[in-house]
């Protein structure tokens, strides 16, 4: 299993009248955490689409079990379960409040694809070699 977690503040424009999290915004904040995730394995986002492949999402389930609040701190927890075979990928997202309670939950499936070729592929080695090493 392979962890990473990232913190984004809530900001005032991402809140709706009653100061919460706009509903919204939360798949935003799963995207920040899988790109800081595969950071922190030493590579990119940016890297992978140079070398010709995309990540688009193609499936997406949330979870709300409390609101995250205007100002308030979140943890992003990302989390990568079972190493992907073949074209696609889960990334499970949990986001905490600064009191480390569960506020949301998710999981967003996206695929390896090449648009040259207009197909899925699968994972590129660099990054199967990078993620390899927390599945033994």
């Amino acid at each position: 299993m392979y962890a990473s977690t990232t913190q984004i503040r809530v900001r005032y424009g991402e809140t709706d009248q009653m100061g919460y999290l706009y509903y919204g915004y939360y798949a935003l904040y799963y995207e920040s955490g899988r790109a800081e995730a595969i950071r922190a394995l030493g590579f990119t986002y940016k890297e992978l689409e140079l070398s010709g492949i995309m990540m688009p999402v193609v499936a997406l389930q949330c979870q709300y079990f409390r609101p995250a609040l205007y100002d308030d701190l979140i943890t992003v927890k990302t989390i990568i379960k079972e190493l992907p075979k073949g074209s696609k990928i889960d990334f499970h997202s949990e986001l905490y409040n600064e009191e480390g309670q569960l506020l949301n939950k998710g999981v967003t499936t996206l695929v390896f694809y090449d648009p040259k070729a207009k197909t899925k592929v699968p994972m590129p080695d660099i990054l199967k070699e990078k993620l390899e090493p927390y599945f033994c």
